[in-house]
């Protein structure tokens, strides 16, 4: 299974911020939609990855720049350049990555462009589901036998 199977969710269209959004404009959407990070485009238009915006960002700059960091553009204190994978990346692939680098969300990129957004909660919950249907198979299998 890859993770094309998260593009055509119910969630609809990505959160996402612009480079030149100030910090401050960011943090309040992130608490407005109770959500840990943002993938940061350059251009609306574009919407080429460029970076990720996270609460991780948050405390990093407040510890190295004080508040005034609240009134930089987000682009500079994002974490660049993004990981990211494309819709043809099985989830156990994907799981790994964000395992080695620490990370919890990636963009899904196509033709240079975010056409989606996982969490790692995503693929674990997908990973468990496909287990117990695995499971439940078995099951089945066995009474049937």
């Amino acid at each position: 299974m890859t993770v094309s199977m998260f593009l055509n969710d119910a969630r609809g269209p990505v959160t996402h911020v612009l480079v030149t959004d100030s910090v401050a404009e960011v943090i309040a959407l992130l608490a407005e939609r109770r959500i840990g990070c943002v993938p940061v485009v350059d251009t609306d238009d574009n919407r080429a990855v460029v970076g990720i915006f996270s609460e991780r960002d948050v405390i990093y700059g407040l510890s190295m720049r004080g508040a005034s960091m609240l009134d930089l553009p987000v682009g500079e204190v994002m974490t660049s350049p993004a990981e990211t994978i494309d819709k043809d990346t099985p989830i156990l692939s994907a799981l790994s990555l964000m395992t080695r680098r620490r990370i919890r969300h990636l963009p899904i990129v196509e033709e240079g462009q975010m056409v989606g957004f996982i969490s790692i909660g995503d693929l674990v919950k997908s990973r468990i589901d496909r287990i117990e249907q695995e499971a439940e198979a078995m099951r089945e299998y066995i009474q049937s036998a």
